[in-house]
């Protein structure tokens, strides 16, 4: 696991300098950026595009045994006989990056029979990289992270989902939560595991490339994931989507189950998933 976790750590920066070559602080990208969409809601640029490809290449030339899934590649059905698989979104937050948000990352997870062993999310604009290995902890730039100590729901920190914010979907939740909007969903998980804030969760789907790094640093830092159900995440499915996904600081896991028990799921708001590149119009 130290040479994955090495090599993880590599492609990720590797490809954040990519992206980082299109990124405007505080400005929408040029038209050098080429932004289309690939669906409702769900746009993509070539900085996905480029760093999907490098990555590609940096992790699977030095693992070639090791299976693939990623939003950004046609996804191949021969990953469900690995036993290890990356799994990998180039740009989690593409929404964020292409207004200048620095709110985006690159997350990359490695798992094993289902289960994720080692994670890197690297935020290029904020110069952060979260690591963590199965049993070993999660680290920011090197230095160990843990979650909050908290042990009250009521008045807790909450990241919350930009867009579902804009749509209302948190209206019911301000009283309770000091609730900040954020993009990206792994670079929030990603914060959740540093401690800068006690929970985050959407009960919109999502699908496993969005959380799958960012679960095992909240879990090594300490925290709890899990699904509105309360069921433990399960990965390298044949359908990547999932209907809810929820982050603690695993203290307060039992009461924000409990709170969320009775609150409708969301609706899918992007149609049917697209992985493949030649869907895109």
């Amino acid at each position: 696991m130290e040479e994955d976790i090495k090599i993880m750590e590599k492609a990720a920066i590797a490809a954040g300098n990519v992206i980082m070559k299109y990124y405007r602080e505080g400005k929408q990208v040029t038209n050098s950026a080429e932004v289309r969409n690939k669906g409702a809601n769900n746009p993509l640029t070539k900085a996905d595009l480029e760093a999907d490809s490098l990555l590609n290449k940096m992790l699977l030339d030095t693992r070639p045994e090791y299976g693939w899934l990623s939003e950004e590649t046609t996804d191949n059905p021969t990953r469900m006989d690995k036993k290890r698989v990356w799994v990998v979104d180039p740009i989690d937050g593409t929404k964020e990056f292409i207004i200048g948000l620095p709110q985006f990352a690159v997350s990359i997870g490695l798992i094993e029979d289902g289960k994720p062993i080692a994670a890197c999310v690297h935020n290029p604009a904020t110069k952060e990289t979260f690591l963590a290995v199965l049993g070993s902890g999660s680290s920011l730039n090197g230095q160990p992270i843990k979650t909050t100590p908290r042990s009250q729901l009521t008045g807790s920190t909450c990241l919350a989902s930009r867009s579902e914010t804009k749509r209302g979907d948190w209206d019911g939740f301000k009283s309770e939560f000091a609730i900040t909007t954020m993009g990206s969903i792994a670079y929030k998980l990603a914060l959740v595991a540093a401690g800068r804030y006690d929970i985050s969760f959407t009960l919109t789907p999502k699908n496993e490339w969005d959380f799958c790094a960012g679960a095992l640093l909240v879990t090594e830092a300490g925290g709890k994931i899990t699904h509105k159900d309360g069921e433990e995440c399960i990965y390298n499915k044949k359908n990547p989507l999932v209907r809810s996904l929820l982050a603690s600081n695993g203290t307060l896991h039992p009461s924000l189950l409990q709170r969320l028990k009775d609150t409708p799921y969301g609706p899918d708001r992007h149609g049917p998933t697209c992985t493949m590149k030649e869907e895109i119009k």
